[in-house]
């Protein structure tokens, strides 16, 4: 397959990397890579943590996409840009999408450290990138969102933590816009309409891969405690610091998983 004038293996399994969370290009083999900026119509991450580009190759035996960093909304695109990337993963074929992300916790008991499947999510970031005319080659116009993240995945990924020891906690993701991070008063409001985590990205990515039928796994790194929770201050090199800890977990987690999706 050529995509952009590169040759690329045809990918099973897509990969989107949050912030911190970048490390895991580097364990893909026989790495064909091209930067957001070279690609036109790709919009280019500006966040730090985010590297700015797409990785094809093979991991645990599988063919893979890997966007090394996202866009988000707070930089200034539109839903429509955020989910470029997903929507472009789709058209090259893959039948999984797997989604990271750095989170703060709302829930006490997800300590720093702590990996979360995502077991649904609140969009609270005002838009939708379905919104305006559908594109019915793409998917129907009211996509069915009951489950968003595939439980049969979440099974798959809580077995594999399970053998190789590792942590595994479920929650609820809440999506903001961001920038600036939740006021105590809103992690309130969020714990009370039943949010475990809280984070500003993944949740329109996902409505788009649901949207043209593939599946999805969400997992979060817990980076920081939420505003309130503790009365810590929070400061975005502490949730890359904290990304970077736990690459190692994560990364052993996603090689055991990928194959499994694709079986």
């Amino acid at each position: 397959m050529t995509y952009h004038g590169r040759t690329i293996p045809p990918p099973r399994v897509g990969i989107v990397l949050g912030s911190g969370l970048g490390a895991f290009a580097e364990e893909v083999e026989q790495p064909v890579t091209l930067a957001y900026r070279e690609m036109p119509g790709w919009p280019v991450s500006t966040a730090a943590g985010h590297a700015g580009k797409l990785v094809f190759g093979y991991v645990s035996g599988v063919a893979v996409a890997v966007m090394a960093g996202r866009v988000h909304l707070y930089e200034g695109y539109s839903a429509a840009q955020v989910v470029h990337g997903v929507r472009e993963l789709g058209r090259l074929g893959v039948e999984a999408l797997i989604l990271t992300n750095a989170a703060g916790a709302i829930r006490p008991d997800f300590a720093t450290g702590t990996l979360v499947a995502i077991a649904d999510h609140i969009n609270l970031q005002g838009v939708n990138p379905l919104t305006g005319p559908n594109d019915d080659q793409l998917g129907p116009r009211f996509p069915d969102m009951s489950e968003a993240y595939a439980r049969r995945y979440r099974e798959v990924a809580r077995k594999e933590a399970c053998a190789l020891g590792i942590r595994l906690e479920e929650g609820v993701y809440a999506a903001v816009s961001g920038p600036s991070y939740e006021t105590p008063a809103e992690i309130r409001y969020l714990r009370a309409i039943g949010a475990d985590l809280v984070g500003m990205s993944t949740a329109l990515e996902v409505i788009a891969a649901n949207h043209m039928g593939i599946r999805c796994l969400g997992i979060s790194t817990v980076t920081n405690p939420a505003a309130g929770v503790t009365g810590t201050k929070l400061v975005h090199d502490d949730v890359l610091a904290a990304g970077r800890a736990v690459r190692g977990q994560l990364g052993a987690l996603l090689k055991a998983v990928i194959p499994r999706l694709v079986t």
